[in-house]
């Protein structure tokens, strides 16, 4: 680009239609789909490019055009956390370790740009932020007993017609007034406060509080099957699956999937209907439809692939670990890609997908 020409510069009309040069086209009309730290990058490019990048209309802007997951944060117990990405020139935060936050933390879960963190020690304080921005706000104490490892799920879903990021967290604990029961509490930005759910799901099968995802308004754990929670129903519902061993939970396409090693390949499953939770759903076979079974390039892992399991399934992406080292699949591309493994690593070394975002908070 010519720094001597002024970004946006009207370059004439031709046959009734008006034409500006490559710079404004790129400032109006691609800029908001870059991560941040690539548009962070830009601001030396002008002083107009500057200034429009570092407007609040603009961060609440990109936090809506760039929604496609990027990176992915990992943190192994008792560690502080790291970003992983397969492109590290376009996705990265300040301090990956989080230390902006007034305590060590755990991160809990993530959505579009947001972080749901929970304090190491003391009252187990939970915390909201952005760690591209650094904001944070911390949360006031729930009503419920959430246990040691809360099954928590941020729920953040970027609107035009909302300039302040409104979200939710959703957190299924075992109740304490029923045997064999799970109970979900809701915290609400916008109300400010958590509020415990009249649903009660009677089961025997606790969830397990690293699987939990959010797609299209209902959330969703593994337990023995599925236990899924409607927001704008309020209601609960335990679906059967068969799968066992190492699988996680998934969005692709705006839809549940679920993905697992099978010998040397990887089967990825999708939900078969968007609306599963509103009906009685009892055998795997109508549950769940477009099998694709996905094998690693051997050259790329270094012979015969051995023992994969998967720790990531979302957009067109599969993130799969193997004697300590991590690979990336891309549906889309066939294509396999080693990555930096993090420094903290361990059986118990938790992956959560991440948005390169400037919401703010």
């Amino acid at each position: 680009m010519d720094r001597g020409k002024r970004p946006g510069k009207f370059l004439g009309m031709r046959n009734n239609k008006m034409y500006m040069d490559l710079s404004e086209i790129i400032r109006e009309h691609a800029l908001p789909f870059l991560p941040a730290k690539s548009l962070f990058r830009f601001l030396s490019v002008c002083r107009d490019w500057k200034l429009q990048i570092s407007t609040p209309f603009f961060a609440h802007n990109q936090s809506i055009c760039c929604g496609s997951t990027l990176g992915f944060f990992s943190q192994a117990p008792g560690q502080p956390p790291s970003i992983v990405s397969d492109d590290p020139r376009a996705c990265g935060v300040p301090d990956p370790f989080l230390r902006f936050l007034p305590e060590p933390v755990d991160i809990r879960s993530a959505s579009n740009g947001l972080l749901c963190c929970q304090s190491q020690t003391g009252n187990k304080a939970y915390y909201i932020c952005n760690p591209v921005t650094k904001q944070w706000k911390r949360l006031p104490k729930p009503n419920a007993n959430h246990g040691l490892h809360p099954a928590v799920v941020l729920i953040f879903e970027p609107s035009r017609l909302n300039f302040e990021a409104d979200y939710k967290l959703v957190c299924a604990f075992p109740s304490a007034d029923f045997d064999d029961a799970t109970e979900f509490e809701i915290y609400s930005s916008k109300e400010g406060s958590w509020k415990v759910s009249g649903e009660i799901r009677f089961t025997a099968y606790s969830v397990d509080p690293k699987s939990g995802i959010h797609v299209n308004g209902v959330v969703y754990w593994k337990s023995r099957g599925l236990l899924a929670y409607d927001l704008s129903k309020d209601r609960s519902q335990l679906l059967q699956t068969y799968q066992s061993g190492n699988w996680v939970l998934g969005s692709m396409n705006g839809k549940l999937c679920s993905a697992y090693a099978s010998g040397r390949s990887i089967i990825v499953q999708v939900l078969a209907n968007a609306h599963t939770n509103t009906m009685q759903m009892s055998s795997h076979s109508r549950m769940w439809e477009e099998k694709q079974r996905v094998i690693l390039d051997n050259e790329v892992v270094g012979g015969v692939a051995s023992d994969p399991v998967v720790v990531i399934a979302t957009g067109n992406k599969l993130v799969v670990q193997m004697a300590k080292k991590l690979y990336v699949y891309n549906l889309l591309t066939k294509e396999t890609k080693a990555l930096d493994m993090p420094p903290s690593t361990g059986g118990d070394t938790r992956y959560i997908p991440y948005v390169n975002s400037l919401v703010c908070l």
